[in-house]
C-alpha cells in the first residue's frame, strides 16, 4: 500500500515527492525524494552496504565514498536527474535503507537507473517498490527508455529486471556485463 504526498515549490521543477511503502513482512519505509541535507545519511547508506552489494553498485571502485561522489548523489540535476531514498526511523534522524535513481540522457530520450538495498532489507520488496516509483516518474517527464548496466553475476538484479518487464542483453563491449532495458 502507498500514499503519494506531493509537495512543490515555484522556485524548482522538481518535486518533493513521498510515499509511505509497506512491503513483505509488514515492515514500513517512507520513500521520499534525496535532497543535499542527506548527505551524512547517504555516506552512511554507502558505508553499511555489503562488499558485495557495493560491488554490484560501483563495480567495485568504491571502498569509501569521496566527497564528490556523496555530492553527486545527493545534489541532482533536476531536469535529468530523479533519486529516492528509502528511510527509516533512526533515533531523531533517518537511516537510509534503500535507494534508486537515474539521470537522463542528453536528449532526455533515455536514462539509466540503479537501484541499491542495504543487505537486511533485500527480499521484502523494497527494490521493485523504489523502481516503480522511479519507472512512474521517468514516465511522467517523458523518457521514453530506461536501461541499467549490471555485472552478469548479479543475479538479484536480474531477477528484478525481469520482474519489472526489462528485457536483457549482453553488453556488446564487456560480456561480463549486463544491459537491462525497459521501454516506457
Amino acid at each position: 500500500m502507498r500514499t503519494p504526498s506531493m509537495a512543490s515549490s515555484a522556485s524548482t521543477p522538481a518535486r518533493s515527492l513521498r510515499w509511505s511503502q509497506t512491503l513483505r513482512g509488514r515492515s514500513q519505509v517512507l520513500i521520499r525524494t534525496i535532497v543535499p541535507q542527506d548527505r551524512a545519511a547517504e555516506r552512511a547508506f554507502l558505508e553499511t552496504l555489503s562488499s558485495e552489494a557495493r560491488c554490484f553498485r560501483f563495480f567495485g571502485q568504491v571502498r569509501s565514498p569521496s566527497e564528490q561522489l556523496i555530492d553527486r548523489l545527493t545534489d541532482l540535476d533536476p531536469h535529468s536527474e530523479a533519486a529516492f531514498v528509502a528511510v527509516i526511523p533512526e533515533g531523531s534522524a533517518e537511516r537510509i535503507v534503500g535507494a534508486a535513481r537515474y539521470g537522463a540522457s542528453v536528449d532526455g530520450a533515455a536514462c539509466e537507473c540503479a537501484v541499491t538495498v542495504i543487505d537486511e532489507w533485500q527480499n521484502k520488496g523494497l527494490g521493485g517498490a523504489l523502481m516503480k516509483h522511479l519507472i512512474e516518474l521517468a514516465r511522467e517527464r517523458g523518457i521514453h527508455r530506461m536501461y541499467s548496466v549490471d555485472l552478469a553475476e548479479n543475479l538479484q538484479m536480474r531477477d528484478l529486471a525481469r520482474h519489472l518487464g526489462f528485457h536483457v542483453r549482453v553488453d556488446p563491449d564487456d560480456d561480463r556485463q549486463v544491459i537491462h532495458e525497459l521501454s516506457l
